[in-house]
């Protein structure tokens, strides 16, 4: 049962993750979060955990919240935004409209579903 209450929150921000539909072509809407989920980790955790796997981030403070910025310094692909809330943080993702697909999205839902775990 013990084992069963650990994994819950894992359980929650993987089908959270999945019931994200993947948007392709122009018509992407970059002011709505490609992802918007909720982890019982640190921002900073989080942060070395994405930047352990994706190439190319760029990590900068604003306020109490970590920024990433992931891809090219001309042409970002995403920007992570991790806000503290309690003891874990709010994860939200943003893929500007045009932007490069490097690293392909499903890569980059993969690796914030277990960075957020």
């Amino acid at each position: 049962m013990k084992r069963l209450l650990l994994l819950a929150p894992a359980v929650a921000v993987i089908a959270a993750l999945a019931a994200c539909g993947t948007s392709r072509g122009p018509a992407r809407d970059a002011s709505v979060p490609l992802l918007y989920v909720s982890s019982q980790r640190a921002p900073a955790s989080i942060a070395q955990c994405l930047k352990d796997r994706l190439p190319r981030v760029r990590t900068s403070q604003v306020g109490s919240a970590t920024e990433l910025a992931v891809g090219s310094d001309s042409n970002n692909s995403y920007f992570v935004t991790l806000t503290p809330l309690n003891a874990g943080s709010v994860i939200k993702v943003m893929r500007p409209a045009n932007a490069p697909d490097d690293p392909p999205e499903e890569e980059m839902r993969f690796d914030i579903a277990r960075c957020a775990t």
